[in-house]
């Protein structure tokens, strides 16, 4: 296992690439808690501090797939630094003005949602120029999937740990920190991202014209409809581990689940990475959702172990790694021509608005049936993303481009155009 990673990191521009990426989207992790602390700080209700978390969220639910697609068009220099550099400055600026003139804090807020920049599309859009053989691309999403589970585990269980050792100042402060270091973070991750040779060299392929753009593929709109419900089932939980920590009488015990669930999806994504997959992988990628919804079942017996319920919370987190791996292969399966950013920058949004909407529906089950109720949201939401993939199997059946690991992919078709730059999205 650890060679073939060893491998991959040790590919030209992949480091660089990915850590760079990561860098700049630990905003994504860390914003809207930051949103949160920061107005509680300067006086503000939980109203007005989760409306303007939403404000964020749903700011970078839209704008996402809207650069993504002026990246398709453009390329990545053209846009990802100056939407880093003005997602920083808007956010410098809420940092700045507060709560206090309520219409700048939303303006602010509002561009620095929208103008995030789209590095988890453009890296993975990146990935088959960057390596050479269609297992290395898979391995690279694998572990892009993993990274990603960590750093949005591990933000908010700094937080809760941060509030249990010294208390609620210390952890606005951190967290301050944080948010302003995400800010430079994104131009900083952008810069290396865009000044290496793959990147500067990154095209979108001919593309149609078409007002739906990536949304006009059958297959991505399946996958999107899959991972909604994926996305709810992971918002549900997270307040769910709450309550279950409510009803124990100690707050840290949701981190301990949390950090469990981000364990497990690290466990099962490094597995998934380091092995060779044959066949088509629509349907793994039907198998690896079952597997996830199944998952999510025991989390229902809610045993008053608190060590018992952290295993199970980690067995559920086992097959969200793998899962989207896969998925992010399918996608470059069914993404019309030239529209790959766009087309991955859509299941970011997409995952994103469906937990949003499971942390909404969950808190009314949890008032009434407690913590087995909010995990039960889960296991329905995992149950309905399995039934979407069942039913739109003969639409994913048929991908509308090549694989990326077959022998005659669109990357060995140009291979000839550019050595070590074998990809269809090459200019």
């Amino acid at each position: 296992m650890a060679t073939g990673y060893l491998e991959l990191l040790r590919a030209r521009h992949v480091l660089r690439l990915l850590t760079g990426t990561l860098v700049g989207r630990l905003p994504n992790a860390t914003a809207p808690l930051a949103i949160v602390l920061f107005t509680r700080a300067e006086g503000g209700g939980y109203s007005l501090a989760g409306a303007l978390a939403a404000v964020y969220g749903l700011a970078t639910a839209v704008g996402q797939p809207l650069l993504g697609r002026l990246v398709d068009l453009y390329g990545q220099v053209r846009v990802i630094l100056p939407a880093a550099a003005l997602s920083g400055l808007a956010m410098a600026l809420f940092a700045l003005v507060g709560t206090g003139p309520l219409p700048w804090a939303v303006a602010a807020i509002l561009v620095a949602g929208l103008a995030t920049p789209p590095l988890e599309g453009s890296l993975r859009a990146l990935w088959p120029s960057v390596l050479d053989r269609g297992d290395k691309v898979h391995r690279a999403y694998a572990l892009d999937a993993v990274a990603q589970e960590v750093m949005f585990a591990g933000g908010p269980l700094v937080v809760m740990l941060l509030v249990a050792v010294r208390s609620e100042a210390a952890a606005l402060l951190v967290i301050n920190a944080l948010g302003v270091l995400g800010a430079l973070s994104v131009v900083l991750g952008a810069l290396s991202v865009v000044l290496s040779r793959p990147s500067r060299h990154w095209r979108g392929a001919p593309r149609e014209a078409h007002w739906l753009g990536a949304l006009r593929s059958p297959g991505l709109l399946a996958l999107l409809g899959c991972f909604f419900f994926v996305g709810a089932a992971l918002g549900a939980i997270s307040v769910a581990a709450v309550a279950y920590a409510d009803a124990r009488g100690d707050e840290v015990v949701a981190s301990y689940l949390l950090s469990a669930l981000g364990g497990g999806a690290l466990v099962g994504g490094l597995w998934y990475g380091a092995r060779h997959w044959g066949g088509e992988p629509e349907p793994r990628l039907r198998l690896l959702v079952a597997a996830l919804a199944a998952g999510y079942l025991p989390l229902l017996a809610t045993p008053g172990s608190v060590p018992l319920m952290s295993l199970l919370a980690g067995v559920s987190g086992l097959f969200l790694a793998p899962a989207l791996a896969c998925a992010f292969v399918v996608i470059d399966r069914h993404a019309p021509a030239g529209t790959v950013t766009e087309a991955f920058s859509w299941l970011v949004t997409t995952f994103g608005v469906g937990a949003a909407v499971g942390t909404a529906v969950v808190g009314p089950a949890v008032e009434w049936g407690r913590d087995p109720a909010g995990f039960a949201v889960a296991a329905l939401a995992g149950g309905l993303a399995l039934l979407v993939l069942i039913a739109t199997r003969r639409v994913l059946a048929a991908p509308g481009r090549a694989r990326v690991s077959a022998p005659e992919s669109r990357n060995d078709r140009n291979a000839a155009l550019e050595p070590g730059f074998r990809s269809g999205h090459q200019a």
